[in-house]
């Protein structure tokens, strides 16, 4: 058994880290006490203990944002980072970020949250509250809602008022307006706007499973962030993704069903989404019915539209068949939809490495399409048992060094490799390291 001893006083932050990784490897493997009532109360202290940890992983993910090492590691966003190397969801990480970047606002609740006195779930619910206001109504609405908290509101509560604070400071909504909401019931979608003093305008509402798949697959790709600059938060690019539906400044939605010909006339193999989900056969003949057909002329080896040197943009064909190869970008962890990527030679056009055939081009998005370019001893491209490429990057201070130049007739040790945003033509021809597997 690992044995832990730590001068609290006198340790470092990394030793308590350590200790505290230990202790909790340790405890996970102990078997619950077999009485109730014991497991009721360790479980209330190891909840505290945990909610102390929350405050000291806000810090640390405070630093890191505020100095973007994400970035550096090759990952658009802080939350990205949260999401693909520690695991979290999307609404986890978001939370966790809000706090973060919050938290030297809410002096009281982050002095609460240390000492123990309130538990992460208040404190990450009322950053979230306050995101969006300025500091002279932060403070406001850091008493209000933390007076709810000591009358005994549940967090639910605390996050229903939290989404109106605007309106409590103020005192401008009443009571009645949330009970006619809950009176409204869940059968049907709503939504309800009003003005605000400042000519803008408040939404509220609730879609139905249908309206609200509808919703997500418009909106949703839309509302990805735009890059590593783009400091906006969900709720932001979801408003500005609604604004641009509304203009009309977006393209329709498209959904790509790939299917045989033998399934097209009548056979019974299934067809499928650029996802895997399968689509039976009747359905897939249904929706053809009512949808454009585009046949793909395959080449050697079932590798579909080879154009070889002569074109230097990739066809319109082209991008409908990555975008059924690629459903997200080929960097592993990206989930930036490849219908939103940019079409990347992978070995490089200007060098004339990469032909623009199909087995020759990937879908990178832009961020990473860049940091291909700018970073290229830090890119390692694979090549899968289906014929893609999937891009996989080196942390800091592991970059693969660069192959000496080729002298005479001896060829290089690592031939360099470039990308081809499309649309795109300086700084193609840049080097990157690569490692093609099997």
């Amino acid at each position: 058994m690992e044995t832990v001893a730590v001068d609290l006083a006198g340790a470092s932050t990394t030793e308590l880290v350590g200790a505290a990784a230990a202790i909790a490897k340790e405890l996970a493997r102990r078997t619950a006490p077999e009485s109730a009532t014991v497991c009721m109360e360790l479980a209330e202290i190891l909840s505290g203990a945990i909610d102390k940890h929350e405050a000291a992983l806000s810090g640390f993910i405070g630093v890191v944002d505020g100095a973007r090492e994400a970035q550096r590691w090759g990952l658009p966003s802080t939350q990205a980072w949260l999401r693909t190397r520690l695991g979290m969801r999307e609404a986890r990480a978001r939370e966790r970020l809000i706090l973060a970047r919050h938290r030297h606002r809410l002096t009281h609740v982050t002095d609460r949250l240390t000492e123990g006195s309130l538990s992460y779930g208040y404190a990450s619910t009322i950053a979230g509250a306050i995101a969006r206001l300025d500091d002279h109504d932060c403070a406001a609405a850091e008493d209000v809602l933390l007076s709810l908290v000591d009358q005994g509101c549940s967090a639910g509560k605390v996050a229903a008022l939290g989404s109106r604070i605007r309106e409590v400071i103020a005192e401008r909504q009443s009571t009645e307006a949330a009970d006619a909401n809950s009176r409204r019931g869940y059968e049907r979608s709503w939504i309800e706007s009003t003005r605000s003093l400042d000519g803008g305008r408040y939404l509220k509402g609730w879609l139905n499973a249908e309206d609200a798949a509808i919703w997500d697959g418009t909106l949703g790709p839309l509302a990805k962030p735009a890059g590593t600059d783009d400091t906006r938060d969900q709720a932001e690019r979801t408003a500005a993704a609604l604004t641009t539906v509304l203009s009309g400044g977006h393209k329709a939605t498209k959904v790509t069903v790939i299917l045989d010909l033998d399934t097209l006339t009548g056979g019974p193999t299934p067809a499928r989404l650029t996802d895997g989900s399968p689509i039976p056969a009747e359905q897939a003949r249904r929706i053809a019915l009512a949808a454009g057909v585009s046949p793909l002329i395959l080449g050697r080896g079932n590798v579909p539209l080879y154009l070889g040197h002569r074109f230097r943009f990739a066809s319109a064909g082209q991008r409908q068949v990555l975008e059924t190869l690629y459903p997200t970008c080929a960097v592993e962890g990206c989930e930036v939809p490849g219908t939103l990527c940019e079409v990347d030679h992978v070995r490089g056009w200007a060098l004339e490495r990469s032909p623009t055939d199909i087995d020759k081009l990937a879908l990178a998005c832009g961020w990473h399409n860049r940091y291909k370019h700018a970073n290229p001893d830090r890119v390692i491209v694979r090549r899968t048992a289906e014929g893609t490429h999937t891009y996989r990057l080196r942390p800091p201070g592991q970059a693969r060094p660069r192959a000496p130049e080729s002298t005479g007739n001896a060829p290089a040790k690592h031939p360099p490799v470039g990308h081809t945003p499309v649309g795109r033509v300086p700084g193609d021809d840049a080097p990157v390291a690569i490692d093609e597997a099997a």
